[in-house]
């Protein structure tokens, strides 16, 4: 099978997936978001969701969206910096029962909708944290007699790579090269790019990824569990699956909508974040250490700051928006 139903199986499975069957977040699951770090991290969204409302006009008929939720720890915290765009109707795109639970306990009076399409139409502000990079991705790789598929198979009693046979339609390219694409993460961008053209409003998206002047050497799907890198193959239904998010062909499947992108740590501190670090910590003193900590965190180059990326995605001619300088 491809690498794509592979991930679809051990993430989705109705009674085995990974995300079907446990909260995987925190120090007692696999990984940690950046909302899970510190409440900073959902105040500075909060911040840009109202910036881009007021830019619309303040529309009263808004709604917020936000993709792959988790626990709803990141539009609870949201919620405190949007001002009045905090009553507006929140829908939250979520197919995990147990996390949907966590959600309704963070979030009173939220919707909840399967897939983007099935929320109402109209204005939206859209948000996907880490959500992209979970979707399925197939892999591509050049070889001497041309592109192959790599593909998930048995080598005896045991899971394997493999290729499949020579792709047709691909243009030719020197043997090694590699290509990696998410049917589920394009259709997910031109769903967002449909709403935002017929009806306005602004998709923010995050996610760890790169872009053309950093692209990594070869595939990048990669498995998490217990906190540290694992096999992909070894316990299939047990670890996350993600890939790195291509950020460009992502600019590239939102159009005709005007995107913007720059990494996280440089949003984060256009949004203001290390000044409310400063008032939290004069505010707790007694956590001043761990709110430097998850600054640190969120914002260095060597931790989340560049291997995270934002993007903004507005209506063609839309000012700039928050968090994104002229040269971003």
């Amino acid at each position: 099978m491809s690498v794509a139903d592979f991930m679809a199986l051990c993430l989705g499975h109705p009674e085995h997936g990974y995300y079907t069957t446990r909260d995987p977040l925190g120090a007692a699951g696999d990984f940690t978001t950046a909302p899970e770090i510190s409440q900073m991290f959902g105040e500075m969204i909060g911040l840009w969701l109202r910036s881009a409302w007021e830019a619309m006009g303040a529309p009263a008929d808004l709604r917020v969206i936000e993709l792959g939720p988790g626990r709803g720890t990141l539009m609870q915290d949201a919620r405190r910096a949007m001002g009045p765009l905090a009553q507006a109707e929140t829908w939250l795109v979520e197919t995990s029962p147990r996390l949907r639970a966590e959600q309704a306990r963070r979030l009173p009076g939220a919707c909840w909708a399967d897939r983007l399409d099935e929320v109402p139409e109209g204005p939206a502000l859209i948000v996907a944290n880490e959500f992209l990079d979970a979707l399925p991705v197939r892999q591509f790789i050049a070889t001497p007699e041309g592109w192959r598929e790599r593909q998930v198979g048995l080598k005896g009693e045991r899971l394997a790579w493999g290729l499949s046979g020579v792709l047709p339609g691909f243009d030719p390219a020197p043997p090694g090269a590699w290509a990696e694409s998410s049917p589920a993460a394009r259709a997910t961008a031109a769903g967002i790019a449909r709403r935002i053209a017929a009806h306005g409003g602004a998709a923010l998206l995050i996610d760890y990824g790169y872009r053309a002047a950093d692209r990594p050497a070869g595939w990048t799907l990669q498995a998490l569990r217990r906190h540290a890198p694992a096999d992909p193959l070894e316990a299939p239904g047990e670890a996350d699956l993600t890939w790195l998010v291509d950020f460009d062909a992502l600019a590239a499947d939102l159009a005709p909508l005007a995107c913007r992108v720059t990494s996280q740590g440089r949003f984060l501190a256009q949004m203001g974040i290390g000044h409310r670090a400063a008032a939290l910590a004069e505010a707790r003193p007694d956590q001043a250490g761990t709110i430097a900590d998850a600054l640190e965190r969120l914002t260095a180059p060597a931790a989340m700051g560049t291997l995270f990326k934002v993007l903004a995605a507005l209506p063609p001619g839309a000012p700039t928006p928050a968090g994104f300088d002229e040269d971003a």
